[in-house]
């Protein structure tokens, strides 16, 4: 771990020369955070090509397995790049960098001050949340609908998305009038004007997001550069700012999360 440590720091410090890809596969909920924090990367670095796919961990996880060209895994649940690397698939040990939220939203009616014990008195068609077969925050919100006594009377009416940035267009498109969706994404300006209810931590289990080299990346000194970036503070206040708390320390404080 001190060799791994020494050579991000070495990497943070030095500037790169050689044009290089860097190929990114990421949670959806960081489709906003991360968007600020490449903008914010190329300022640095512009020689350096960056392409991000976005989709759910458990399917990017299956990709990675089947050679799919990816050199950095950003996982909104630290159980698949530590899968990865046990596999010999991922070679830097599995880097927290967040913890996800989830929230109760809709982009028709303003959501503060509902919580899930209410939904079945809303009158709800659609009830939209991500696929809980290999999306982490559908799993955690089916486990805050279960823990909240709800999910028999709702599943009925559930529609899945693929991934958690597809579930709130679901939302969007009319497919549901309500989504539970991540903070990250309930915060971006366009979504955070309908107004959201932070669903309490302790009804579902974490959402510990990590970070991994792939073995494709091992050699890419953008790679390793780049995550040694994901320590700065300006990318720690980017995620801040967009609802995610840092590992250990909980810094959303909200109505509704007690």
């Amino acid at each position: 771990m001190l060799k791994v440590l020494c050579l991000l720091c070495l990497c943070f410090a030095l500037p790169l020369y050689a044009s290089e890809r860097l190929t990114i596969a990421a949670a959806s909920d960081l489709r906003y955070a991360l968007d600020e924090i490449l903008s914010l990367y190329r300022q640095q670095q512009p020689q350096t090509e960056i392409r991000v796919i976005y989709g759910s961990s458990g399917k990017m996880t299956t990709q990675i397995r089947h050679g799919a060209p990816y050199d950095v895994f950003f996982s909104a649940d630290i159980q698949f790049p530590q899968q990865l690397y046990q596999e010999g698939l991922a070679v830097l040990a599995p880097q927290l960098y967040a913890q996800g939220r989830i929230v109760l939203w809709s982009p028709r009616q303003n959501m503060s001050g509902i919580s899930l014990t209410e939904l079945p008195q809303l009158a709800l068609r659609r009830l939209a949340i991500a696929q809980p077969s290999h999306a982490p925050y559908g799993q955690r919100a089916q486990e805050a609908l279960i823990a909240a006594g709800v999910w028999q009377t709702l599943q009925a009416k559930l529609v899945y998305g693929e991934n958690i940035a597809q579930t709130a267009q679901l939302a969007q498109s009319g497919g549901a009038e309500v989504a539970i969706i991540a903070l990250s994404l309930a915060k971006f300006p366009e979504l955070a004007r309908h107004g959201y209810q932070l669903i309490p931590a302790e009804l579902h289990q974490p959402l510990t997001q990590a970070y991994t080299i792939t073995r494709k990346g091992e050699a890419k000194t953008s790679a390793w550069h780049f995550v040694a970036f994901m320590q700065s503070a300006a990318v720690l206040a980017i995620l801040q700012q967009y609802g995610f708390e840092q590992p250990g320390i909980s810094t959303t404080t909200e109505p509704g999360d007690a």
